[in-house]
């Protein structure tokens, strides 16, 4: 008893372990055939070129009670390999009674002709097994990957309206088991492995198929994949079947794709960096002239794109009405103010990247500068261009960074002309904000002053820029600088030609330099120094005949 059961445990895990094996796959055949129930003896022939009218059915025949299970499946034929074609199995369950004779099944395809064949009982076959259900299974009918078959099965002879109609669709090509065996759905498998030092893909092909050479490129993807110009053959005497492609960016849409070298082949696309969405970034452009903020995707993506002032602490507040929806198509904004605080931001899923073109301040257009002369600030506005402005002053809370304005005016600057800001009241410890009105995209810049301490020079917190403060320094530094060494080189020069005519008169005694050590660094670059009396420039007086007079004077 217990060696019985064990047979039966053992017999139930084998059938499972096949029914598992052949769910993994298409099931595969050695030929095809037509196989009906046992005792039930068929002949298949071709199906009537011109069939013949159908007859009238005695009142106990219908569609229902003839057929009453019909079911299909694809099966392969292999002759290797790599050589496997798809076959449609069609079992067609029917009652069985005197007045039919057979079964006819038509299968038609888009673009093909009908295909028919007729399944006809013998008599004797027929007569005994009349009133019981009986099985016709046909695997016959070659279909290929992803074809769409209809199906018509009627009785022999064929009564009126005693007809079955289905529709069946094959596999396509992206099951496994096709991709490995069937020519036409046999793309290879590729791995690669990346060099972004060098930017280049080493690309690796396996199950490709045998027998043909295989190419290989990188493109990039879209409706369709478009070459990058990256391409190699790999011919199949080669036995390393391998290539490398160079790439310029790692984009997402950059795809390997490979197929065989066959007509209508199927190809296969591996994309290395389908995660790289940051690489989209990039590319953005600004028309000066038309002050046009532009960016073109160079791959398809769904992003949300907006313009943003950034704050200082980084976080960029969105602009109202500054938002466009990303594809394909070119992104463009139009009167557009180009200050360093002006960003765009990107938004793809639940991921934001932003990008500031105006960071670098090459194109900006204008800045406020605050200087400081003889106790008294200067607030002034430099632009680039002819603009209108407004400029309102606030206050700025200890617990908030908004400003509060409590009063505006606006202020229109030529080009290249400095325009004061008209600010009253105390300039000291006071805020005030500044956008351009005369574009459709502009930031609001907020300035705030210093402490009124003589000794720290003035400086805007936000946005201004050193360059023309440094302006009002440096050049009447340099006037100041050129006066002082044009005044000692004229002076040198007289020191100089009066020593030589007291040379001449005193027969060309020799003299001496005094020197005062409190001043020696003022003129250290001058050969000959004039001596510094109380801090004045005067000649050194010989020592030969006059040192009575040297004294007095020194006194």
């Amino acid at each position: 008893m217990i060696l019985w059961v064990a047979l039966l445990m053992s017999h139930c895990c084998l059938g499972l372990s096949g029914a598992a094996a052949g769910s993994q796959g298409l099931e595969k055949i050695e030929k095809c055939g037509t196989r009906c129930s046992q005792g039930l003896h068929c002949k298949t022939k071709p199906g009537y070129l011109f069939p013949p009218p159908c007859q009238s059915p005695a009142e106990s025949l219908n569609a229902s009670s003839v057929f009453h299970n019909i079911s299909f499946s694809t099966v392969m034929k292999c002759e290797g390999r790599q050589k496997c074609s798809l076959h449609l199995r069609i079992k067609t369950v029917l009652q069985l009674t005197e007045s039919i004779h057979g079964v006819s099944i038509c299968t038609s395809t888009t673009g093909m002709m009908k295909s028919c064949r007729i399944f006809s009982f013998t008599r004797a076959s027929r007569e005994e097994m009349s009133g019981l259900k009986v099985e016709v299974d046909n695997d016959c009918t070659d279909i290929s990957p992803s074809q769409q078959v209809k199906i018509t099965v009627k009785t022999v002879p064929s009564y009126c309206n005693v007809t079955w109609t289905g529709t069946y669709e094959a596999p396509e090509c992206t099951s496994q088991d096709l991709r490995r065996h069937v020519p036409e759905c046999i793309t290879g498998r590729l791995s690669y492995d990346v060099n972004p030092q060098r930017k280049e893909l080493s690309v690796r092909v396996l199950d490709m198929l045998e027998d043909h050479n295989y190419h290989l490129r990188l493109c990039h993807k879209d409706f369709i994949c478009i070459g990058t110009g990256a391409y190699t053959l790999i011919k199949k005497e080669e036995a390393a079947k391998s290539a490398t492609l160079p790439y310029s960016r790692p984009l997402p849409c950059l795809c390997i794709e490979g197929w065989s070298a066959v007509m209508d082949a199927p190809r296969v696309q591996v994309c290395p960096f389908k995660d790289r969405l940051e690489e989209l970034w990039f590319g953005i452009t600004f028309d000066p002239l038309e002050e046009t903020l532009a960016w073109e995707p160079a791959c398809p993506v769904n992003a949300v794109v907006v313009l943003c002032q950034e704050r200082e602490d980084g976080v960029c507040l969105d602009l109202p009405h500054a938002s466009q929806s990303a594809s394909r198509e070119k992104i463009t904004f139009t009167k557009v103010d180009p200050h360093p605080q002006l960003c765009m931001k990107f938004t793809a899923g639940s991921q934001s990247w932003t990008r500031c073109p105006f960071a670098d301040a090459r194109f900006q257009a204008w800045e406020v500068v605050v200087t400081r002369r003889r106790g008294h600030e200067d607030v002034k506005m430099l632009s680039q261009i002819t603009a209108d402005f407004s400029v309102g002053q606030c206050v700025r809370s200890e617990e908030s960074s908004v400003c509060q304005i409590n009063r505006t005016h606006n202020v229109h600057a030529e080009k290249h002309k400095a325009v004061g800001l008209n600010l009253t009241g105390g300039l000291c410890n006071s805020c005030f904000q500044v956008k351009r009105l005369d574009v459709k995209f502009a930031v609001t810049v907020i300035y705030c002053l210093e402490l009124c301490n003589q000794s720290v020079p003035l400086r805007p917190v936000i946005s201004s820029q050193p360059s023309w403060d440094m302006t009002w320094f440096v050049v009447p530094a340099g006037v100041c600088l050129s006066g002082i060494i044009i005044v000692t080189v004229v002076l040198h020069v007289l020191l100089t030609v009066h020593q030589r005519k007291t040379q001449k008169r005193n027969g060309g005694c020799t003299s001496k330099k005094q020197t005062n050590p409190a001043f020696s660094f003022v003129v250290p670059a001058l050969q000959t120094q004039p001596v510094l009396h109380g801090g004045v420039l005067r000649p050194d007086l010989s020592q030969c005949g006059h040192t009575e007079r040297a004294n007095l004077i020194s006194k």
